[in-house]
């Protein structure tokens, strides 16, 4: 139809190819009490989301319902974010509208949801916090409202900055041998273990890094969208 097809959008299938293979198990695994390893961790990581990042920052009514969006969000960005790690990978979530389009779904959530829990009229007149002045209203307003949209622009910018500069501190430090080599080739070879040595550290604390964002990015949706739905906390 005319549109392009990028790199990142066949990692993205992965992603959710990977979940659905990973999960389809899982859950019968564990009623019937026998889950190998695979379902074991999976299924501590699901319960580690619900207990200690869902539960605790959300009513459980609303928390219930809104669980499995939080989880497949966090294993969605988890194993993009892990498929840049790979040989010939890439890392859909350095891609800015890949982040955007995530964050547009919390940000849906964030107005949709607080509009049907607490009414399209209290959402509204809930972004004044009790006890303020009269004199002040417009201007807490506004930076309210603002702040509607600011949220989900920093979920954007915060996860994709976070993958993009991780590889390209990588790319930099891989391409010090490169650099040396072009000027002189036994220079080259001198630099060419500190490089590599430097580029694997770095590999190897990318791999935490590709966890903790995707942590980051599910518990601050999950604020995020909460304090639109119950404005008292």
């Amino acid at each position: 139809f005319g549109l392009p097809v990028w790199n990142i959008q066949y990692f993205q299938l992965a992603a959710i190819g990977f979940m659905v293979v990973g999960f389809s198990g899982v859950a019968r695994a564990i009623r019937k009490g026998n889950p190998g390893p695979v379902a074991r961790v999976l299924a501590g990581w699901v319960a580690w989301i619900r207990d200690e990042v869902v539960y605790p920052n959300m009513q459980k009514e609303h928390a219930q319902k809104l669980l499995p969006l939080f989880i497949t969000l966090f294993f969605f960005i988890l194993f993009m974010n892990l498929f840049g790690l790979i040989p010939f990978g890439a890392t859909a979530t350095a891609s800015v509208y890949v982040t955007a389009a995530l964050s547009c779904i919390t940000f849906g959530i964030m107005l949709i949801g607080g509009i049907i829990v607490q009414g399209p009229i209290a959402f509204w007149k809930n972004l004044i916090p009790h006890g303020v002045p009269w004199w002040l209203i417009p201007l807490i307003f506004f930076m309210e409202f603002a702040g509607l949209f600011i949220k989900p622009f920093a979920l954007t910018i915060r996860l994709m900055a976070n993958m993009m500069g991780g590889h390209l501190v990588i790319l930099s430090f891989m391409g010090l041998a490169f650099y040396f080599g072009s000027q002189n080739t036994i220079l080259g070879l001198a630099v060419a273990p500190s490089s590599i040595g430097l580029s694997m550290f770095m590999m190897i604390l990318e791999s935490f890094v590709a966890l903790l964002q995707a942590y980051i990015f599910t518990l601050l949706s999950v604020i995020f969208v909460s304090m639109c739905l119950h404005p008292d906390h």
